[in-house]
């Protein structure tokens, strides 16, 4: 975790808009089945009544993850270019790319990147809720 720096600046992006990417995007990771890990991918052992009992909507499942992920997309979509360079900016410093007072930097860096495919950048991030926290933490917003 990064130590909290006090800005000269203000954010063009409202903190409580990243506050809700923020929770959104762990709503997401949320959704994501852990079980891979040890090989037994979805082995359950059910007896025969509890076979029969077992209700599964697959489809309503993937819809509701889908359509958070979908929002996330939407909310992504409505940003202007310095909002997105700034958010951008605020992930890379909770990853550790940049320093909080290197903010301008980050911003700068963000802002050479383009536009071009952030939604599908910034949803690529494996840990982007957990990296756009501790940035926000960081710049002390």
């Amino acid at each position: 975790m990064q130590r909290r720096f006090d800005s000269e600046w203000e954010l063009t992006i409202d903190p409580d808009t990243v506050r809700l990417f923020i929770e959104k995007a762990k709503a997401i990771s949320a959704g994501v089945n852990d079980d891979y890990a040890d090989g037994r991918e979805h082995e359950v052992e059910l007896n025969a009544s509890a076979h029969d009992n077992h209700h599964h909507d697959g489809l309503a499942e993937e819809k509701s993850e889908n359509l958070t992920r979908e929002e996330l997309r939407e909310l992504f979509n409505d940003l202007n270019v310095d909002e997105v360079a700034e958010l951008i900016a605020i992930a890379w410093i909770g990853r550790g790319d940049f320093d909080a007072r290197e903010w301008s930097e980050a911003v700068a860096a963000a802002r050479e990147r383009g536009t071009r495919r952030t939604t599908s950048y910034l949803l690529g991030l494996p840990l982007l809720a957990d990296w756009l926290e501790e940035g926000l933490e960081a710049i002390g917003a």
